[in-house]
């Protein structure tokens, strides 16, 4: 049972939203897409209060975009195409109308810091460093920059996209924000998050939708925005810096 899925259960006014890939959960396009409209459709149904959004496995929560797909990009509008497929994802978390819960059970690398950090509360264990590795291929973190930026502060994300070869520790995430409690094991981390999400079910939906609207104020451009950006990358992963960097990985 090692297929790529991304599937959804509601109980209790809780909506689950577990995406999984065998390969430490990297998200190809097809996952990337499936992923924004099962956010989208769980946002618009009435009986859902609360999202939480968890990866399958136990040990890394998402290893970004699929870099299989990657080193196939031959064109820019491929290109654009391919790195669009997180800012679908980020916009319809920034644009649902419920709060999103993030259950980080691992380590994280590149859009996956992304994912944590367009979610509106974000729970992790210990265990849960992150890294944005793309300056590493000749390209950089354009896509999910306004996320991760939002959470970390400029400081905090130039420092992790610049550091491309370093995972930043837990701690360290939850020091700038990202993570707003650490746990020590899995099982702590999802009795947190199950407990919080019901205790949030009791709050007025009208209120916390409300609040959502507050807390994405200034981020009404993304649409375009992260367009902007996937149009950026798509013309880096062309260049002969980083065709050359992706074939040592390939050769490797």
């Amino acid at each position: 049972m090692n297929e790529p899925y991304v599937k959804k259960q509601i109980k209790g006014h809780v909506g689950t939203i577990e995406f999984f890939h065998p390969s430490h959960n990297s998200l190809p396009s097809v996952l990337l897409t499936e992923l924004a409209r099962t956010i989208t459709a769980m946002g618009e149904d009435t009986n859902v209060k609360v999202i939480i959004l968890k990866s399958g496995g136990d040990r890394t929560f998402c290893a970004g975009a699929s870099f299989n797909e990657l080193i196939e990009i031959e064109d820019e509008e491929t290109g654009k195409t391919f790195f669009s497929g997180f800012a679908n994802v980020i916009n319809a978390m920034r644009k649902c109308p419920k709060f999103i819960i993030g259950r980080v059970q691992g380590k994280t690398v590149g859009g996956g810091v992304g994912l944590a950090s367009a979610t509106d509360y974000c729970m992790a264990t210990k265990y849960a460093s992150i890294k944005l590795s793309e300056l590493n291929v000749g390209i950089g973190p354009f896509v999910v920059g306004p996320a991760v930026q939002r959470k970390l502060g400029l400081s905090g994300m130039s420092q992790i996209a610049m550091n491309a070869d370093e995972f930043f520790s837990a701690e360290w995430a939850l020091q700038k924000g990202l993570f707003t409690e650490l746990f020590d094991t899995t099982e702590a981390l999802d009795e947190a998050v199950e407990s919080f999400s019901k205790k949030l079910c009791t709050y007025n939906p009208k209120a916390m939708t409300e609040m959502k609207t507050m807390f994405w104020r200034g981020t009404e451009d993304w649409d375009q925005l992260l367009m902007q950006r996937a149009k950026i990358s798509g013309r880096l992963v062309l260049s002969d810096f980083t065709k050359e960097k992706l074939k040592t990985y390939k050769n490797s």
